[in-house]
């Protein structure tokens, strides 16, 4: 469902919100990349560090959802802008804070439980900053072009994380072991800290939804959101949960966990695990407009569709290229596991948030997105680790992406197009 309002919004402010999502996504994938550095910090090494890291990003996503809900009923009944302010101001805060805390060496098992903590606030932050970015850059964009605008918000996510990742490989490369685990963990996290801050200032000027404004002026502004959501608009959210939910493994899978994988099955080192995601991300930030504005002209359902496809056919075969550890086939693996992710991403928010019309809209990515984001993404690096452990076979985190991938293929099937008639086919 869409809104017929022309675009009042400045390139300025569409700007900003774009590139909001390069520090939510530095800030918050950092964790993962620095996962083993982490596990030897704040829970001492060992055989069951690392699950219990990953254990800590899975249980701190469980707060995605209850944050999207809470700042998405701030979005919907009082703006767009007050909202984003109000997510960047907690983020900004407990990244600051994860920089400057004591490690297990100096206070014991509490820094593991601190760190945890602090994972959860980000989280709950998180949760309201991507859904409400994307409805802003929705709202704010040209009909014609909602697909492309609306994609720069995951173009700018793969930035923060293709910054993540590359900070954190030439900390890695630049220090030794032991200064890495005694203080050079904490530059990627201070380096956060200040960009969240730049972000948070720099939102202070952006301008207010015009769809937002829309309801003001008809006094069409939502008292309750997410009832109304709730009663109203069940089918969409089923949509929603689906579309989210390929989105989401295909990312935290396909590349968020990818460097863990490539040394956890000891076919690469930190470093060079980490350089690979690095290219991977590259082809995201390359693919990821590029799919957006291919769904403004032939429409969100046949690019949902076939990358759904795509997820059957090629993640189990990717995986099997990337556990070689032979440079080419773990360059080629990733890199197609980017290029179906990237593509996923771009459509994918545009989609899920057409499902919706301007007045809850925040309310339905909470419940439908958001909530497919906490389980096929906060949980699914968790259990690829847990499962590969357990089993001793590397291929399972494909295998999951194509169980999903074979489930949510017919909600895409019967899907109603949501871009714009005139868009499909025009010059």
């Amino acid at each position: 469902m869409t809104d017929a309002s022309p675009p009042v919004v400045s390139r300025g402010s569409l700007s900003v919100a774009a590139f909001s999502t390069v520090v939510e996504w530095f800030d918050f994938t950092l964790y993962l990349y620095f996962a083993t550095v982490l596990a030897r910090v704040f829970f001492g090494g060992g055989e069951t560090a690392l699950l219990v890291t990953l254990a800590g990003f899975a249980v701190s996503y469980l707060m995605r959802p209850l944050g999207a809900v809470v700042f998405g009923h701030i979005g919907d009944r009082f703006g767009r802008r007050r909202m984003l302010l109000m997510s960047m101001a907690v983020m900004t805060v407990a990244m600051l804070l994860i920089a400057l805390l004591p490690t297990a060496a100096q206070i014991g098992p509490a820094a593991g439980w601190m760190l945890l903590a602090l994972r959860c606030v980000m989280a709950f932050s998180v949760g309201g900053e991507y859904s409400g970015v994307t409805a802003y850059l929705l709202e704010g964009a040209h009909p014609d072009r909602r697909g492309l605008t609306t994609s720069f918000a995951s173009a700018a996510s793969e930035v923060g994380a293709l910054l993540a990742v590359g900070v954190s490989a030439v900390t890695v490369s630049l220090l030794s072991p032991a200064d890495l685990d005694a203080w050079g963990w904490r530059i990627p996290f201070l380096v956060g800290a200040g960009l969240a801050g730049v972000v948070l200032i720099s939102r202070s000027a952006m301008q207010e939804s015009p769809e937002f404004e829309r309801q003001q002026t008809r006094g069409t502004v939502p008292r309750n959101p997410l009832w109304e959501t709730l009663l109203h608009c069940r089918p969409a959210l089923l949509r929603t949960f689906a579309i989210s939910a390929l989105a989401s493994i295909l990312y935290y899978v396909g590349i968020i966990y990818v460097p863990t994988f490539l040394t956890s099955v000891g076919t690469l080192s930190e470093r060079d695990a980490l350089w690979f995601s690095t290219v991977a991300a590259l082809v995201v930030i390359l693919v990821t407009p590029l799919v957006g504005a291919l769904s403004d002209r032939v429409g969100r359902k046949p690019v949902l569709t076939t990358l759904a496809v795509g997820g059957l056919a090629l993640p189990i075969a990717l995986f099997a290229l990337m556990q070689t550890g032979a440079a080419i086939p773990t360059m080629l693996g990733a890199a197609l596991m980017a290029y179906l992710a990237g593509g996923a991403s771009a459509v994918g928010a545009v989609s899920a948030a057409e499902q919706f019309p301007g007045e809850g809209r925040l309310s339905g990515l909470a419940l439908g997105a958001t909530v497919a984001t906490a389980v096929f993404g906060g949980l699914t690096p968790y259990l690829s680790q847990l499962l590969i452990e357990r089993t001793g076979w590397a291929l399972l985190p494909g295998v999951m992406i194509t169980a999903v991938a074979l489930v949510v293929l017919p909600v895409f099937l019967r899907m109603a197009e949501t871009a714009p008639v005139r868009t499909r086919g025009a010059p």
